[in-house]
């Protein structure tokens, strides 16, 4: 296989459709916009959501709830599954976590889910714990520590 043999499979890509190109092409003269109107001239159109002048959708709805969005936070999670690569008595905190590649991105701080067995007691510190996580860490002779 040589580099100038490569091309892509038959049928994967498609030529554009070339407009205004006289009339032995198809596509001359109004070039596939019809005649007059909005969407025939230059930079017409509706813009998405105008129905003409009627109300529209988005507007007829009621408005319901509300977003938390700026105040919101967002834990990376670990599950308690993954923390069995700890040795017994270890204590568990989010920098060690992230040495050993099981947190990427802190975000708002790391929160341990209860998902899996512990085996080992160990020391958990993180930031946010579900119940049954806490639960199974205490169950296993280790302890939970929010910070």
């Amino acid at each position: 296989m040589k580099l100038y043999e490569l091309s892509p499979a038959p049928g994967s890509r498609k030529a554009r459709k070339r407009v205004g190109r006289g009339p032995g092409s198809g596509r001359g003269k109004t070039s596939g916009r019809g005649h007059k109107g909005q969407n025939a001239r230059a930079g017409g159109g509706v813009k998405p959501g105008f129905e003409g002048g009627q109300m529209p959708l988005q507007r007829r709805l009621p408005k319901r709830g509300f977003s938390n969005y700026p105040f919101r936070k967002v834990y990376a999670v670990v599950n308690l599954g993954d923390l069995d690569v700890f040795d017994e008595g270890t204590e568990v905190t989010p920098e060690l976590l992230s040495e050993h590649k099981l947190v990427r991105d802190m975000k708002d701080g790391v929160k341990i889910l209860g998902n899996g067995d512990l085996t080992k007691s160990l020391t958990v510190k993180a930031h946010a714990f579900s119940k049954s996580a806490a639960e199974k860490i205490e169950a296993a002779g280790g302890k939970a520590e929010v910070i």
